[in-house]
């Protein structure tokens, strides 16, 4: 991929407008030229699009959506024939046609459409164009189709939901899931408005990702509106048993009637508090209500920032400081990410660095230096070790990575795009020596660039352009901690932040630490420190190093249990997970059957993945098959496929395959690395 700077930007001495409307918003002129998006098979570049609309109808008995897709567009090129949209081979496309006002005659066609295979995660739906559309003409084209069982669309029976009384349905379009619920440009690069209506049977409530919804009770038609232009991948769907609360002036909270009274009490009056610092710093949320559904464990990652109402698992309701975490993360994103977007894949960090970024000044805002502090040191940890596990050299580590045909941009969701992107983005606001003028040009940066997708580039020159000064004495350049460097050289950050301010809570982590790990154990200064009263961020970050230093001299182990496994075992998911990958790595007997319990109580993949692993890396892998075995039935299909996939790669993948139902998936190797709670 060409450095960044090679990329087209846009002029960095254009005047910040302010107070846009929304239909001023979406007729703004035409951002820099798209970049190649190696992961979409659509020719984007060649169309606008100005709406999406579907209508469609949900059958759970069937596990299938019929659906009425319209696309307003309008052709750029004079000689463009052909309209080519990212599909799916699980999507049935049954017919294709247009409409055009054409030389003030109102024509319609049907078609000649054609499924070309693209890559394992989509295909090519190539639409023959009539000779009458002309260059800057504005047509539809309408698509008449069926869903199946595609990766965005995830079917849930009544036993896999917290109150196993009624079917579930949720989608999940990051990052190129979605064209297997909608034919579309499944690019970051392209952003429009949309609309739905949603039939559904009677007692199943459904919430998308907009701005505007209503419900037709006698027809029982949800109607939804997203009035400001989005990526195909945040449009989302949700359907079932749901419930809600206001939690604040312009929000409310959305779960099944079982979890709402604990996600009401763990949320009321936060998110405003949250909102409101997020404003005052980086300007004015433009998305008017934010929500928050939790959705049932089956949810594939930890949260989703799908605009207006983000997406997040309800096994997080029991860790609180994760909780925070997670969803003020997703608050950022409604500046980063959502209204300012990467415009292409290989450049996910401008999205999750930013918002990683913007997450910390929002911590410290509302909890203080020293927790953020805190939070990190844990996050840099992780990325140490992931790397660790990688080698300097791995291409997953740059910043800007160069996709291979056929590479699915989902496998870049690791902590460098997190982490490594907020160490740049932390030394940029210490280049202007200032955090609250790096502010100020986050701010100005949002408002130069929201409701369009920009590529590095962008983001930089706008910063020398902000601060001409720091242009002047060639920042950019500055030996060692050269801008191309930052984005292109695999390996650690260049620079990590200064976390003194947390000292207070991580000396004390550190001083254990210590403790355990000497040749000689010293009960009596262990017994001192009271690890009760400590942050749940704290002695997560104690038990992974623990848990790197794993497997420890018996003895150490069985010191450990005794003075640690009661109290773990009351905490949340997140503490005890960590202690019961340390039981496993250390094949401590005494505490297998919690190991056993967790496992059947828990069936969340960032939870019981990390387990599987540990023990099928062990000598308990016929612990871990038994109880997969009397588990099962209640997992997903896609963890069911995963964990065979585990078993499969582990040793005599033969005798494991007779024992389990299904098949995997497919061949690809499992990522071994520890699971550490990467949100979206």
């Amino acid at each position: 991929m060409a450095a960044a700077f090679e990329r087209p930007t846009f002029c960095c001495c254009r005047k910040v407008v302010t107070g846009s409307s929304k239909s001023e918003e979406r007729s703004r002129p035409r951002g820099p030229p798209c970049p190649v998006d190696i992961a979409s098979s659509s020719n984007f570049q060649h169309f606008e699009l100005r709406h999406l609309h579907l209508e469609l109808e949900v059958n759970f008995v069937r596990r299938q959506i019929e659906a009425v897709e319209v696309l307003d567009l309008v052709s750029l090129e004079p000689a463009t024939r052909s309209l080519v949209l990212d599909s799916h081979q699980s999507l049935l496309i049954r017919s294709v046609s247009a409409k055009c006002s054409c030389n003030s005659a109102h024509n319609s066609w049907p078609l000649i459409h054609r499924l070309d295979p693209f890559t394992d995660y989509g295909s090519s739906l190539v639409i023959t164009l009539p000779a009458a559309i002309k260059a800057h003409t504005n047509f539809q084209i309408i698509i008449k189709y069926t869903t199946a069982d595609g990766p965005a669309i995830w079917w849930l029976d009544p036993e896999l939901t917290s109150g196993n009384s009624k079917p579930f349905l949720f989608t999940h379009g990051h990052s190129v899931c979605n064209r297997s619920f909608f034919p579309c440009f499944d690019t970051p690069a392209v952003k429009s408005t949309y609309s739905a209506t949603v039939m559904v049977p009677p007692g199943i409530k459904v919430l998308m990702s907009a701005t505007q919804s209503t419900f037709d009770e006698q027809e029982n038609i949800y109607r939804f509106q997203m009035e400001y232009p989005v990526p195909a991948y945040l449009l989302a769907l949700v359907a079932g048993d749901l419930i809600s609360a206001d939690i604040g002036p312009r929000s409310r909270v959305w779960a099944e009637p079982c979890l709402l009274k604990m996600a009401t009490a763990k949320l009321n009056g936060t998110v405003e508090r949250w909102l409101s610092a997020a404003e005052n710093l980086f300007g004015p949320y433009m998305w008017e209500r934010y929500d928050v559904v939790f959705l049932p464990p089956s949810f594939p990652i930890v949260a989703m920032e799908n605009p207006c109402l983000t997406f997040i698992i309800s096994c997080i309701l029991e860790s609180d400081e994760f909780l925070i975490i997670d969803v003020i993360h997703e608050i950022a994103h409604s500046w980063f990410g959502n209204a300012v977007t990467n415009a292409t894949w290989e450049e996910m960090w401008l999205s999750e660095g930013l918002a990683t970024y913007a997450q910390r000044r929002i911590t410290t805002e509302t909890y203080g230096a020293a927790f953020t502090c805190l939070e990190t040191t844990f996050r840099l940890e992780a990325l140490h070790r992931q790397l660790k596990l990688l080698g300097d050299e791995s291409p997953v580590s740059r910043l800007q990575v160069k996709f291979e045909p056929g590479v699915n941009p989902s496998s870049l969701m690791n902590l460098f795009t997190y982490e490594k992107g907020f160490c740049f983005v932390y030394y940029l606001s210490q280049l202007c020596g200032d955090t609250k003028c790096f502010d100020s040009f986050l701010r100005a940066y949002v408002e130069k660039f929201k409701f369009t997708s920009v590529v590095a580039g962008d983001l930089l020159e706008f910063f020398l352009g902000f601060f001409p000064e720091l242009r002047e004495k060639c920042v950019d350049n500055k030996k060692g901690l050269e801008f191309e460097r930052w984005l292109n050289a695999s390996g650690p950050p260049l620079l990590e932040p200064d976390l003194s301010q947390g000292s207070s809570l991580i000396k004390p982590v550190e001083t254990l630490y210590q403790l355990w790990s000497s040749e000689t154990l010293d009960g009596n200064h262990i017994t001192d420190i009271d690890i009760s009263k400590w942050k749940t961020f704290q002695i997560v970050h104690l038990l992974d190093k623990l848990l790197d230093r794993s497997p420890m001299p018996p003895e150490v182990m069985m010191k450990l249990s005794k003075s640690y496994s009661a109290l773990l075992n009351s905490m949340n998911a997140e503490i005890r997970i960590r202690w019961l990958q340390i039981v496993v790595r250390n094949n401590y007997l005494p505490d297998f059957y919690k190991v056993r319990r967790f496992l059947e109580n828990h069936t969340s993949r960032m939870y019981t993945g990390p387990l599987y692993e540990d023990l099928c890396a062990g000598t308990m892998k016929a612990i871990a098959m038994e109880t997969f075995y009397l588990t099962q039935n209640r997992l997903h299909v896609n963890l069911r496929r995963a964990i065979q996939q585990i078993f499969a790669h582990s040793a005599n993948p033969a005798a494991v395959m007779t024992l389990l139902e299904d098949k995997p998936s497919d061949t690809t190797t499992p990522i071994s690395l520890r699971n550490v709670n990467v949100y979206a």
